[in-house]
């Protein structure tokens, strides 16, 4: 694969503008998966625990013999784990699983204002970046009125 282009996340973090995401594949098929991407010259890796493929995608990444900081790997919380303290506990299950020390960046998957509890999960997550444990923090499927409260 040649030369992915990286963009510069808002808090200078660069992310490779092209990943492979394991969305839909099952745990006992990730490893394979992701080791086939990251053989291809993949080195963003998109994941979620909605997903439930952490620990397949973590053994790929472990197995790899790649250098950690040649890698981009992106979790996600979801839905059932907001809250602050919620959103810590999950976030350390998901490091746990993939094998890793951090994340790239590490999103809150949906906002789900009927629960209200977004802001406070927003709150962990610039916890969790304050402590080095995730080296960027997003979200993903915000509307602006979403944004606009955090």
């Amino acid at each position: 694969m040649s030369k992915v282009p990286l963009i510069t996340l808002n808090n200078g973090v660069t992310m490779p503008q092209l990943g492979f995401g394991v969305w839909q594949v099952p745990d006992d098929e990730a490893e394979t998966a992701v080791a086939t991407a990251l053989d291809a010259g993949y080195r963003s890796i998109d994941t979620a625990a909605l997903y439930a493929n952490e620990e397949g995608t973590g053994r790929a990444l472990a197995a790899s013999g790649l250098p950690r900081e040649e890698l981009f790997v992106t979790t996600k919380l979801w839905n059932t784990d907001q809250g602050y303290d919620s959103a810590l506990r999950a976030f350390d299950t998901s490091l746990a699983k993939l094998e890793l020390d951090y994340v790239d960046l590490y999103l809150i998957h949906w906002p789900q204002p009927r629960r209200d509890a977004y802001t406070e999960t927003w709150r962990a997550l610039e916890r969790i970046a304050a402590e080095g444990r995730a080296r960027a923090i997003g979200v993903s499927n915000f509307q602006p009125a979403h944004l606009r409260r955090l």
